[in-house]
């Protein structure tokens, strides 16, 4: 059995040689390029598609007759072959069956097949060749993907690891409640300054390396905590915020290999899977740590989860590149599709624009609105949701099982289908703005009706349906702002990734910690949630009013 790829022009492999017959340049302008082979470690031929320059065009390999190598020109298009070695190649073409395998005309359904990255696998024998299969190959994209979904819910498991383990660890060492929170929150010391330098480090060097030391770092980070928590209350805070400052370049590198891999139109739902494999991480983590504590102890789910790290680097560095282009691995078919579907953005760009020039433009104040809004309310779902279940409805929210996995479950399902629906519509032939704005305002009009119908909630079951509701429409964000950053600068969309998720993290950070006096203050958590729903309903309109899919930055 042997890989051929089928030429566009009936040839015969017969004669062995150890170079590429070429055209003499007597030879007519049109004629075709020829095959040139040799033998490989596994008993068949590498087949090399050279032009009339010897310039290499493609390689394919095949097995001929005794596994000898073999090398012939092609016909030109008189089906003439090439007079610069006539006598070999006339005695080639007239042993057509005889003289070993036979490459002959592709026909459609081939083209067809060829074209959708199938490979061809053949037996060749004296007859020519005598079966044909198609093997389906999945498409290099779909494996950066995989690897992208894989790591972003290790992202987010390793983060849940510690909101889980901070319980005993507490109880261990005799913390206090407002330690606790210090604690927790060291984690947000070092993610905020790390967002605007991994995006401007994926912008210069490409996602695939500042990932793979984001990832190298935190799992380290996530190996050393329970040492660090032994040792020292210094030295745990200094452990975290290292986290923090490795974890805070996921989502900029993320966004910025995501965008040159895949085209415009397929873009939304890479992101929409890619975030589901984020939330995903809440509930492996949520349900596994426990199970994990009891039976291995403290520090067995640190230590699995950054193994787990280590392990996804070694498939990372050695199969991913940070662009399609520079992968050996990607079909020309492949490549042309995300070449076709998307603005040619060079690597390495040699300056940034100034933050002045880029808070200038108002489509980067609607990002950076989206940004803060989308947190201020996604965070305050998340920490408060348990005291207000406890304080209206006297129900321990924390202790319900679905309060550890379908928030989490319908949010990753419901980023996927905004993903989807996005991408349909603009295949289907809407403005890429239009698109953005639909998505985005779904983002934010639907978490907004929701919260406002809490207070119509009579029991616990009902409100805990309208939160779920409220987070699930939360994800249709990641198809508007989160996108909308890679269509208006695309050269810098990692960039002003960090830019804005900086502001959203100050945004989360003081909406958590001002919940409780905005509730103080206001007279009850209703009150709080309608300002919440305000938020929400004004970014809606400055988001449709400035928010554009054209690019603004150059």
């Amino acid at each position: 059995m042997a890989v051929v790829s089928c030429t566009p022009a009936e040839s015969v492999l017969s004669t062995p040689s150890s170079h590429c017959s070429r055209p003499s340049s007597s030879s007519s302008s049109t004629s075709s390029p020829c095959i040139s082979s040799s033998n490989t470690p596994h008993g068949g031929s590498r087949l090399r598609i050279l032009n009339n320059r010897g310039i290499n065009i493609r390689s394919r390999t095949w097995v001929s007759r005794g596994g000898s190598s073999v090398s012939v020109p092609w016909k030109d298009e008189s089906g003439v072959c090439s007079s610069s070695s006539r006598r070999r190649i006339s005695s080639a073409c007239n042993n057509e069956g005889r003289g070993g395998s036979v490459l002959r005309e592709e026909g459609v359904e081939e083209k067809r097949k060829r074209e959708k990255g199938g490979v061809f696998v053949c037996s060749a024998g004296a007859g020519g060749i005598e079966r044909e299969e198609e093997v389906i190959r999945i498409p290099e994209r779909a494996k950066v993907l995989s690897l992208v979904a894989f790591v972003m819910c290790l992202c987010n498991a390793d983060r849940v690891v510690m909101s889980v383990a901070v319980v005993p660890l507490a109880a261990k060492y005799g913390w206090s409640s407002s330690f606790l929170g210090i604690v927790q929150s060291s984690f947000l010391w070092g993610y905020l300054f790390s967002s605007i330098a991994g995006g401007a480090l994926a912008d210069r060097y490409g996602g695939k390396r500042v990932m793979a030391w984001g990832v190298a770092l935190w799992s380290i980070a996530t190996f050393l905590t329970p040492w660090a928590a032994n040792h020292s209350t210094a030295m745990l805070l200094t452990v975290r915020a290292l986290f923090g400052l490795a974890e805070g370049v996921a989502l900029p590198s993320m966004n910025t290999l995501l965008s040159r891999w895949f085209p415009c139109h397929e873009r939304a739902s890479a992101v929409g899977l890619s975030m589901a494999g984020f939330h995903l991480g809440n509930v492996i983590s949520f349900l596994a740590t426990p199970i994990i504590m009891s039976s291995i102890g403290l520090s067995g789910a640190f230590t699995l989860f950054a193994s787990l790290g280590f392990m996804w680097l070694s498939l990372w560095v050695a199969g991913v590149t940070n662009d399609p282009r520079d992968s050996f691995l990607v079909s020309t078919s492949e490549l042309q599709l995300i070449c076709a579907g998307k603005t040619d953005v060079p690597s390495g760009s040699s300056k940034f624009p100034s933050l002045g020039h880029l808070l200038s433009k108002l489509p980067t104040w609607a990002i950076i609105f989206a940004n803060v809004t989308n947190n201020w309310g996604y965070f305050v779902l998340l920490s408060w949701m348990p005291v207000y279940f406890k304080t209206v409805y006297n129900v321990n929210l924390k202790q319900a099982a679905w309060f550890s996995a379908i928030p989490w479950g319908m949010m990753a399902l419901s980023g996927y289908i905004a993903g989807a629906a996005s991408d349909s519509l603009i295949v289907s032939g809407h403005p890429i703005t239009r698109v953005r704005k639909i998505m985005q305002s779904i983002g934010f009009m639907g978490p907004a009706f929701a919260l406002l119908c809490l207070k119509y909630a009579q029991t616990p079951n009902v409100a805990a349906f309208l939160m779920t509701v409220a987070l699930s429409f939360s994800s249709f964000s990641q198809a508007g702002f989160l996108l909308n950053m890679q269509d208006i600068a695309p050269r810098y969309a990692g960039f002003l990734h960090g830019i804005t998720n900086s502001v959203g993290t100050l945004a989360a950070i003081i909406s958590t910690i001002g919940t409780g006096y905005f509730v103080q203050w206001l007279g009850s958590f209703q009150a709080f949630l309608t300002l919440t729903s305000a938020l929400y309903f004004v970014t809606t309109i400055f988001w449709n009013l400035h928010a554009t899919g054209e690019q603004v930055f150059y």
